[in-house]
């Protein structure tokens, strides 16, 4: 009996400890679910956070390229003159593929990008110049490959750590004439480029150099450091444009020249007013340095203005120069070898040239997105000359009339009608007419 009842005291004691311990095991194997769990639910989120940071780091990547392109076709109809001694003009008709411009970019960081503008003219490579020093004593030979060209037109490396303050270098545009910032076809009203800056300066001028820029309130500055032009190629027809070494496969840069600018508003957005000034002697950048001991030094002093509000548009420029020595330059180009010595008549000691063009758009009062223009430029390249009295050959007046009709906002249609008047009395006016579409889009 006592033994009976021992049993049956251990019974209940049995039975609570095999509970206790299954109750244990349960628990122990639910926080193991339950840490399984959690590290399967933690391994999804890292692996989701891969994924998207994956996703992330591609499109960043894609998001820190870009791409513009611009670029024109032009049918010209106008009257010319064979040479400058002939007062009976000739009527021809031209198409011209003017120029296919594309521009890449990329954004290393918040503060550091880069930009590579490449332009390709009249459909096609063109011209090699090369000047041989010693095989052919020193002339200058030309090489056609193709009826156009294909350049780079910029390329340089930016930093800019605020809008303050920025700096550019590489091959970079130079803040001098409005075709500098207005080049693309929407930014003018004519269907070419304006004529009077083209017989003064070169066209969206670029070099090789330094520069800083930057914006305070609503002014924007820039000043420049750059390679010099060269005083062999100046021309009567367009004082020291031809002066610009894009033909050389190496630039010449015993002569700097040094730009400044100073804007007041914005001429890409709208209204501004702004004044750039130019300085450089040439004469050290010639491939014959002894044939000029004298700087031939150009100053260019450029004001324009702008003002767009509403359906109103109207901008203009006065561009005035000087060019020390030369009536030097002239005679020592006369006898450089390989340079036309006909070809050199005289070169101005002064220069000056200046638009206006006015214009209103019609899509303000009408469903019809078409903008009616006026324009006028005028172009003296020999204002004054060292000695002798400056031809009136070149003094050049254009004034016309047109439309500019945008389709869709990325692409423009234009004509202009005008007339053009040499200041000699016995060459007549000559009429002129041309259609132009101009596209530009940035992705």
């Amino acid at each position: 009996m006592f033994s009976t009842n021992a049993l049956s005291a251990t019974e209940p004691e049995t039975l609570a400890a095999a509970i206790a311990k299954q109750e244990a095991e349960l628990t122990a194997l639910k926080n193991e679910l339950q840490q399984l769990a959690e590290q399967q639910e933690r391994q999804q989120e890292q692996q989701a956070l891969k994924i998207a940071n994956e996703a992330k780091s591609s499109s960043s990547a894609w998001e820190k390229f870009s791409f513009k392109s611009y670029g024109s076709v032009i049918y010209t109809s106008d009257e010319y003159y064979d040479n400058v001694q002939d007062t009976s003009p000739e009527r021809r008709s031209r198409f011209d593929l003017e120029r296919i411009v594309t521009e890449f970019g990329y954004q290393f960081n918040e503060q550091w990008d880069m930009e590579v503008e490449i332009e390709y003219e009249h459909g096609g490579t063109g011209t090699a110049l090369e000047y041989d020093g010693f095989d052919e004593f020193g002339e200058f030979e030309a090489e056609v490959e193709a009826g156009g060209e294909v350049m780079i037109e910029k390329a340089e490396i930016r930093y800019r750590p605020n809008d303050a303050f920025g700096v550019k270098f590489g091959n970079i545009h130079l803040p001098v004439g409005l075709s500098s910032m207005l080049h693309k076809p929407s930014q003018y009203l004519t269907v070419q480029r304006h004529k009077s800056e083209a017989a003064m300066l070169p066209a969206v001028w670029n070099e090789n150099g330094i520069g800083i820029f930057g914006e305070l309130a609503n002014f924007h500055y820039q000043a420049q450091v750059v390679s010099g032009l060269n005083s062999e190629y100046f021309r009567s027809y367009d004082w020291v444009a031809s002066g610009h070494q894009k033909r050389f496969e190496h630039v010449n840069a015993d002569e700097l020249a040094y730009v400044v600018r100073l804007d007041y508003g914005n001429f890409k957005t709208g209204s501004a007013i702004g004044a750039s000034y130019y300085y450089g002697n040439t004469s050290g950048n010639r491939h014959k340095t002894n044939k000029l001991s004298a700087d031939g030094t150009v100053e260019i002093l450029s004001v324009a203005g702008a003002f767009v509000e509403g359906p109103w548009i109207l901008r203009g420029q006065y561009l005035y120069g000087t060019l020390s020595d030369s009536d030097a330059i002239t005679q020592a180009n006369k006898t450089t070898p390989g340079l036309k010595p006909g070809n050199f008549a005289q070169l101005g000691s002064k220069s000056e040239a200046f638009f206006v063009e006015a214009g209103v758009d019609l899509s303000h009062f009408t469903s019809v997105p078409v903008t009616v223009f006026a324009n006028i430029d005028y172009s003296n390249p020999l204002k004054e000359v060292e000695t002798g009295i400056a031809t009136k050959r070149y003094e050049n007046t254009w004034i016309s009339a047109g439309v500019n009709y945008f389709p869709i906002p990325e692409i423009v249609i234009k004509a202009e009608a005008g007339v053009q008047q040499v200041a000699v009395a016995s060459i007549p006016d000559t009429n002129f007419f041309a259609l132009g579409v101009g596209y530009q889009f940035s992705i």
